[in-house]
């Protein structure tokens, strides 16, 4: 099983993927739920931390704050932590990321 990181690195760094439809999820304390979304194009990948751009700067988040990771409204990644919760984390994500039949 992929890391998180080695995940979306993948996605990040193969032309096959499209990072406009990656969603992660991610503690975020202080948060509704103390938890964010961030989509693809607003996330830069750094070697400890996904470097998230927000309305207010830019916030560093360690890589074992994410719960899940969707790609193109299917959960691909399910932080253990987490484990079985991630529909209702992400809530429905097809319907988020706009990409639903």
């Amino acid at each position: 099983m992929l890391t998180s990181h080695r995940l979306l690195q993948q996605y990040w760094h193969d032309d096959h993927y499209d990072i406009r439809q990656v969603r992660v999820w991610y503690t975020d304390r202080g948060a509704p739920d103390d938890r964010s979304v961030a989509s693809g194009p607003d996330i830069s990948l750094e070697p400890y931390y996904l470097n998230i751009r927000t309305a207010g700067g830019e916030k560093p988040v360690p890589y074992h704050r994410i719960l899940v990771i969707t790609y193109y409204g299917a959960v691909v990644f399910e932080n253990r932590k987490v484990r079985g919760l991630a529909d209702l984390i992400a809530g429905n994500a097809r319907d988020i990321c706009g990409c639903g039949p």
